[in-house]
């Protein structure tokens, strides 16, 4: 693999997110003979908004890998505050081998990368969330055996995740339909990048409806997340009510392919963006996708900080 950061999935060629898939299925198969491969090596997290599933997994894959990670919160470093981002690049890279970042601005992952001499990774941020999207696929991929072809149903907020899921589907031929309510749509510039990138890959070009119902139909995964993400609290009951008709339940699940299975990146609000009863069933995935975090993290680190 070519590539130096992981700031957005369009720098990404299939052949790139093959290779993570490829590393990331032995890593798990047999993860005791990488337990070395970044021996010494640190990994600098940088957290503006605070995390489970980010920072467990990409702490426990250095760990695993030999080497070391430090957690760092909004509080403990002056980005954008009392340092530019660009200097925090420079800075951090003096000391440490690779930068995950889970910020707000895509913009300032942009200009971390710009100016860092060492890796840097997208943790999230408000316009992509690719670690998700990689476990959210090489999940699909372990159970389905392939990805070519298939149909992927998102329900809900047209957020990070509805856009990195576009993007990655439309590399690996998956047909990716979004259904969400007026006013949360995914960004059309994003939307429009998938379509090119599809086209490539001769795939469908994604979608994007407002009848939930509609996108599910005959899909092989059903895909949603919460409908209030951290930053837009003020918005919650705003959005429930927009989101009225959007909680992915049983009746929506059986529209979808027989061998269909849910997912959700989570965390997850039972009752509201799905029913307890999809989510704790027996197409959920959801702790498959969690699992996998950690196995395609650590395939990407070692590939861009060079254990691999």
């Amino acid at each position: 693999m070519k590539q130096r950061h992981l700031v957005s999935e369009k720098d990404y060629t299939r052949q790139d997110l093959e290779e993570i898939f490829a590393l990331a299925r032995a890593v798990k198969q047999d993860p005791a003979r990488y337990r070395g491969a970044l021996q010494g090596k640190s990994l600098a997290m940088l957290f503006q908004k605070p995390s489970t599933r980010t920072r467990v997994s990409f702490e426990v894959g250095m760990y695993q890998l030999g080497g070391t990670a430090l957690h760092l919160s909004a509080n403990d470093i002056q980005l954008n505050r009392g340092e530019t981002v660009a200097d925090t690049a420079r800075v951090l890279s003096r000391f440490v081998d690779g930068i995950m970042a889970r910020v707000f601005l895509q913009e300032d992952l942009v200009e971390l990368a710009k100016h860092a001499t060492v890796p840097v990774i997208n943790g999230l941020s408000e316009m992509l969330h690719p670690c998700q999207a990689l476990a959210d696929y090489f999940t699909l991929l372990e159970r389905r055996g392939r990805l070519e072809g298939l149909k992927l149903a998102y329900v809900g907020d047209g957020n990070n995740v509805c856009h990195s899921l576009m993007m990655v589907g439309g590399k690996l031929g998956v047909a990716v339909v979004a259904a969400t309510p007026e006013g949360y749509q995914p960004n059309p510039l994003i939307v429009r990048s998938c379509a090119r990138e599809a086209q490539k890959s001769k795939a469908p070009a994604p979608q994007v409806v407002s009848d939930p119902m509609e996108a599910v139909r005959g899909a092989d995964v059903v895909y949603t997340d919460v409908w209030t993400s951290m930053g837009q609290e003020e918005e919650a009951e705003q959005r429930r009510q927009a989101f009225q008709g959007y909680m992915v339940s049983a009746q929506m699940m059986a529209a979808a392919a027989k061998d269909a299975v849910f997912m959700h990146c989570l965390p997850a609000h039972r009752g509201e963006e799905v029913a307890a009863e999809v989510m704790d069933g027996p197409q959920s995935v959801v702790f498959d996708e969690a699992e996998n975090r950690l196995h395609t993290e650590k395939a990407v680190l070692m590939l861009l900080m060079g254990g691999a």
